[in-house]
């Protein structure tokens, strides 16, 4: 392959794969059981009731719970625990 065929092909690679990497799950799990299961267990995450209909409206709903209980999380914190959130609870569309 030619050298530059193959940069676009690498830059391709690097831009899905970064995507994927986006969010750690793990992470976002550690927080949800260390700040937010003593508080509320799952009950609130699977109630038929749900006030969060957006994965973007999640992420605003973790950082108000986040502020409101002065973690001093960072963006990414927040983001991961409403990713994981959304993978174990809501599944909403990207």
């Amino acid at each position: 392959m030619k050298p530059f065929i193959l940069i676009p092909l690498l830059m391709i690679f690097i831009s899905s794969s970064s995507q994927a990497e986006k969010y750690d799950i793990e992470s976002g799990k550690a927080l949800v059981d260390k700040n937010c299961v003593a508080c509320h267990g799952t009950e609130l995450y699977t109630r038929s009731d749900r006030r969060v209909t957006s994965r973007s409206g999640l992420a605003t709903q973790v950082q108000r719970c986040e502020l409101a209980l002065d973690l001093n999380w960072f963006d990414d914190d927040v983001e991961n625990v409403a990713e994981h959130l959304n993978i174990q609870f809501y599944h909403f569309k990207k």
